[in-house]
């Protein structure tokens, strides 16, 4: 009998930590460890089992990740819905109850509706296209396509823009430089999406410089400078989050909806390369600096 309670007993305490530890796992508690104890075979049965634990420790800390990623989309998406709709509704009361006489308030009035219905198809497009992102529902089927091209083609659908707020564009390109392998139509939405943020906080009468240059590796870099205020370190490191602002007052003046830059990045990526952006608001009127990878058609 005690023979067999000294060869029993290690058996005994290992299925007792196993057991102790799976109670802790049904109630949600994925945090613990089994210890290492008994025959060899038990040993191993311990490191499997902690490994499965941090597995699931891994899979539930993501869950509750994309939960609060989730309520922060809803909340974020009501709010900047809230703003237009309720703007449309009082211009549209206003004119079916005939408080506006005059011809000129009427246009307006429409204007503005017309506006407000412009920044809502936006910002659904943009929640369609994120979506759609995240879904892999872009399949990525590259063509050869040259990078002069691509920023005439960004910077023709700009042109209001740029000579409302009398921005010059300063483009810096090397004598010859290889065509990338890029969706041309998803690569003009990256551009767009960071020149139009450099157009909002960029001075009036300022320049806006892209440059354009080969890396070592396969890669083709280019570079959006402009010469805003710049941003504090902790807003370039989630500038690309979505819905995130600088503005944390999120007023209207402060530009789009906070997914442009987060599309930007996914689009990027999807192409394989990489995205980033420097600033320093030390020096006045140095503005940021964004850039992203191109890869370079083989």
């Amino acid at each position: 009998m005690l023979i067999h309670y000294y060869m029993t007993r290690p058996l005994e305490k290992a299925i007792h930590a196993i057991t102790q530890e799976t109670t802790q796992i049904s109630e949600g508690h994925f945090e613990g460890q089994v210890p290492q104890i008994g025959p060899i075979e038990f040993q191993r049965l311990a490191d499997q089992f902690n490994y499965m634990t941090g597995k699931l420790n891994e899979s539930f800390q993501k869950l509750r990740s994309a939960e609060v990623s989730r309520k922060e989309l809803v909340a974020n998406v009501s709010h900047d819905l809230r703003t237009p709709m309720a703007s449309i509704q009082a211009f549209v009361e206003a004119l079916q109850d005939d408080v506006i006489q005059d011809k000129a308030t009427f246009a307006r009035y429409l204007q503005t509706i017309r506006l407000e219905t412009g920044r809502l198809d936006g910002l659904i497009q943009e929640l369609f296209k994120l979506s759609q992102l995240d879904a892999g529902g872009t399949e990525f089927v590259p063509e050869r396509y040259h990078v002069d091209h691509l920023l005439l083609d960004s910077l023709q659908s700009l042109a209001f823009q740029l000579e409302e707020k009398q921005l010059q564009i300063d483009i810096d390109l090397p004598d010859r430089l290889p065509p990338v392998a890029i969706m041309p139509q998803e690569m003009k939405r990256v551009l767009s999406n960071i020149l139009d943020n450099a157009i909002r906080h960029s001075p009036v009468g300022g320049t806006i410089l892209i440059q354009a240059k080969q890396l070592s590796a396969p890669y083709v870099q280019l570079n959006i400078q402009d010469q805003g205020q710049g941003m504090e370190e902790a807003d370039s490191n989630k500038i690309f989050d979505r819905f995130y602002r600088a503005d944390p007052s999120r007023t209207r003046t402060s530009g789009g909806a906070g997914l442009g830059l987060a599309i930007a990045k996914s689009i990027v990526e999807l192409h394989g390369g990489t995205i980033g952006v420097e600033s320093q608001t030390a020096i006045e009127s140095r503005g940021s600096r964004f850039w992203f990878t191109l890869p370079i058609d083989k």
